[in-house]
């Protein structure tokens, strides 16, 4: 049996409880409303040097200060006794409020720094889930793009080229056969399939370099094609998307970024084999986070190093041969490209423009 003198207090105790569990506000971390402030180290040291201040001028004024009688200019004596007495007190208290409200911001703008942060963290993650959806489709897109292509110039190597240990048949009766014309023309036998194919456009090699915006642009894809069926653009397109592939895992995507532009005289000047501060303004990635995940990537991944160096040195190789041929409109084409923002981003981790 329950002892009845212990039910009241047990009851006043929950009470207390849910009350002050009611009373308590729910914290919500950096989107909390700052505390009210109350007294700090600032109002103490105002407080103190008024104190100081005013017992200064009363021991002055009441005991050191000689006796003016009734010498002319006693009321501005008194005048400039009140001024020297409020005008210190003044000064002290608005420094303080000025020391207060400069910490007040600073603590706001840290509260809304971290708020910043955790919401590009969140929203950062849910673009990643997205985007990795969109580059997985694409990237077995381009898979299929290459390996077709790849068959192809093997199928017309393959018919191109004479095969001398094929069995011949065997010789049948002589029949005859009609005199061939003098002036007909010798069939050109060993042909290779980079040889017929047209010449690729700096339209089509820009557009490739840019790889295409989604799954349905065909454009892109036809673009894409035709730079694969090019010994040059074709490596620099494979080492492109090895280098885009991996700092996608790293969630950075060169959509983000926006580089400031240089000029086509500094990308001429890349292209002869200038390097370092002269064409430091190729190097015109600014996201710090971004270049602080590649600087990260480069130093610990070696696969990823490799990569970003080989890709570095197909992009020099490619580009020089490029320039000799395209005019200033068409290098800016190319410098917006998602392959030449690689280029600034990876060259900056690489120390090309140092």
């Amino acid at each position: 049996m329950a002892d009845p003198n212990q039910a009241p207090s047990v009851t006043r105790d929950g009470g207390a409880s849910s009350s002050n569990a009611r009373s308590r506000p729910t914290s919500l971390g950096v989107y909390d409303r700052p505390r009210a402030g109350g007294i700090t180290e600032i109002e103490v040291i105002a407080i103190a040097l008024s104190l100081l201040w005013l017992i200064g001028t009363l021991v002055f004024f009441v005991f050191l200060a000689p006796d003016s009688g009734e010498e002319p200019g006693a009321g501005l004596r008194g005048v400039m006794t009140l001024l020297a007495v409020i005008l210190p007190l003044g000064m002290i208290w608005v420094a303080a409020t000025a020391l207060r409200a400069s910490r007040m911001m600073r603590e706001e703008s840290q509260r809304l720094q971290a708020a910043i942060d955790a919401i590009r963290h969140s929203s950062g993650s849910q673009l990643q889930g997205n985007r990795n959806a969109v580059d997985q489709n694409l990237s077995r897109k381009l898979d299929e793009v290459i390996a077709t292509v790849r068959k192809t110039e093997n199928a017309l190597a393959a018919l191109s080229t004479p095969h001398e240990d094929a069995p011949r048949p065997a010789p049948t009766a002589p029949a005859a056969q009609p005199a061939a014309p003098e002036d007909q023309p010798t069939l050109a036998l060993g042909t290779e399939a980079s040889d017929r194919a047209a010449p690729l456009s700096a339209e089509d090699f820009t557009r490739a370099l840019n790889f295409p915006e989604t799954a349905e642009d065909e454009a892109g894809f036809t673009a894409l094609r035709r730079a694969l069926k090019d010994r040059s653009a074709a490596q620099l397109v494979q080492a492109a998307q090895d280098v885009l592939t991996l700092l996608s895992q790293d969630g950075i995507y060169m959509d983000d970024l926006r580089p400031d532009r240089a000029r086509p005289e500094v990308w001429r000047q890349f292209a002869n084999g200038a390097r370092g501060r002269t064409i430091a303004p190729l190097g015109g990635i600014r996201d710090r986070s971004s270049l602080a995940l590649a600087n990260a990537r480069m130093r610990q991944d070696p696969i990823f190093r490799d990569a970003a160096h080989h890709f570095l040195r197909r992009f020099d190789r490619t580009f020089a041969e490029f320039e000799k041929q395209a005019t200033d409109e068409e290098i800016s084409t190319l410098a917006d490209t998602r392959t030449a923002r690689a280029f600034m981003l990876l060259g900056r981790c690489a120390g090309t423009f140092d």
